[in-house]
């Protein structure tokens, strides 16, 4: 592997959000971008022959000083029953410390009104200052954001501008199970990339790549899920990111940072910077286009996320939405901005670090269970971030046979009481497997030990010892 450049850790586990901030990410505001044109090759034919919108398209002429709109079907404010909105939410620094906060007039109209398809002003703006804050990129250079409904519409609305019928395109093994029918439904060839507990293993990445027909087309994304992952629970370490950036850069692919569990590291070494930040520090910057979500932090049921990247990308999928859905829901984005305004970019930093402390020690408790009840009957390596335990059964005592969890985990353990997903549902390619996917977010210590005390139960008999 080639020398890897010298990069800022961007936070460590334990230390103040405000001490956090000191220790982000600087990136040089001369840092090099790949040109608009670029992009032609990448978009897809469905991205290229979407119209944009006549209506849309021409919202930001209504703003102009002595113009009188005859443009677009918004109904008119006075027949909106809302007249004022506020609600109590806990303190960042002190969940239990309730606070009440009132959405300003302005923002509120704007949020029950059709907005812009990239979201309404306030809060795509505060979203500009957390993505410099946290990943030391500034606006200018070459990339935007978007708000969407949840990262997962922006994920769809992503493959679908970059990706044609049948292309192939680079996942993770095991990939998160939700895109796997996105790249299904375009019949798309997934290729699977080996990953281990460090994350994607660069040398299978680049045996693929350089293996690759000449006659085919090589793969133009590569799916990834860094931090946390779901469902292996693993953090990609720094060095495999740097050399999936420089693959990227060799092979000419984006990468698809899915990263909605960022914010939920709870590791103790400092958090590692995101492909974001890293394609930056180490080259020329635009083969990134992040995907960020407020469901793990803020609520699921928000459905908020936004989607950072290269400008031309991101103004294909802002016109997938002027087609789809319009835009995010205006009316979620002005509560939701309303709450980040009042607690700042320090209170924020201090809520999700309070979330992140909750989510380790749901860890520790289901770690400890696993050890109580599964040890020498499955194989684990212990997350940093995230909320999933990725755990290998020890179905038979001959270690070379790995055997397959699907039956046992769908049928057995299920008729007694225990409710889990197989591996397999993991794998493109639907591969027998003996790792089992657990989620250690919503029980508590006792439904914990008892979950896995039926399991063990259920191992037990499989092997032919109980």
């Amino acid at each position: 592997m080639a020398n890897l450049p010298q990069v800022v850790p961007n936070g460590v586990d334990g230390i103040l959000p405000e001490v956090q901030d000191s220790q982000q990410p600087e990136v040089s505001s001369t840092i090099k971008v790949l040109p608009s044109n670029f992009y032609d090759s990448f978009l897809s034919t469905e991205a290229k022959e979407r119209k944009p919108s006549p209506i849309r398209g021409l919202f930001p002429l209504e703003k102009t000083p002595g113009v009188i709109s005859l443009l677009a079907g918004k109904p008119n404010t006075a027949t909106f029953p809302f007249a004022s909105l506020q609600f109590t939410t806990g303190h960042p620094s002190d969940p239990a410390q309730q606070v009440t906060l009132k959405v300003d007039d302005a923002v509120l109209a704007e949020g029950l009104q059709y907005a812009a398809t990239d979201g309404i002003t306030p809060f795509v703006a505060w979203l500009y200052g957390l993505q410099e804050r946290q990943h030391g990129r500034k606006k200018g250079e070459g990339w935007r954001i978007s708000v969407t409904s949840g990262s997962q519409d922006a994920i769809y609305k992503a493959v679908h501008a970059l990706v044609n019928h049948e292309d192939p395109v680079l996942v993770e093994k095991p990939v998160y199970a939700g895109v796997i029918p996105i790249f299904e439904s375009l019949h798309c060839e997934m290729v699977e990339v080996e990953t281990d507990a460090q994350g994607i293993d660069a040398q299978s990445l680049r045996s693929i790549l350089e293996s690759w027909p000449s006659s085919k087309l090589k793969p133009k994304v590569l799916y990834t899920v860094p931090y946390g992952c779901n469902p292996t629970g693993m953090t990609a370490a720094l060095d495999r990111r740097l050399e999936v950036i420089e693959l990227s850069r060799q092979h000419d692919f984006i990468i698809l940072e899915d990263d909605p569990y960022y914010y939920l590291y709870f590791g103790s070494a400092p958090r590692i910077p995101s492909y974001f930040t890293l394609e930056a520090q180490t080259g020329v910057a635009g083969r990134v286009l992040r995907f960020d979500s407020f469901s793990k932090i803020l609520s699921a049921g928000i459905r908020i996320g936004f989607v950072t990247g290269p400008d031309k990308i991101l103004a294909a999928i802002d016109s997938h939405t002027a087609s789809a859905n319009l835009q995010a829901s205006s009316f979620t984005q002005s509560v939701v901005v309303t709450l980040l305004d009042a607690w700042g970019y320090d209170g924020f930093l201090a809520h999700t670090h309070t979330v992140s402390q909750f989510y380790r020690s749901k860890r520790d408790v289901f770690e400890a269970a696993l050890r109580r009840h599964l040890d020498g009957l499955a194989e684990w390596v212990s997350p940093e971030a995230g909320m999933f335990f990725w755990f290998k059964l020890l179905l038979n005592d001959d270690t070379s046979v790995e055997g397959d969890s699907a039956h046992l985990i769908q049928t057995k353990a299920y008729e007694n009481g225990v409710l889990a997903l197989p591996g397999t549902v993991f794998l493109p390619n639907g591969a027998s497997t003996a790792y089992v996917r657990a989620s250690f977010s919503l029980l508590e210590e006792d439904e914990v030990n008892e979950a896995l005390r039926r399991l063990r139960v259920v191992i037990l008999k499989e092997r032919g010892q109980a």
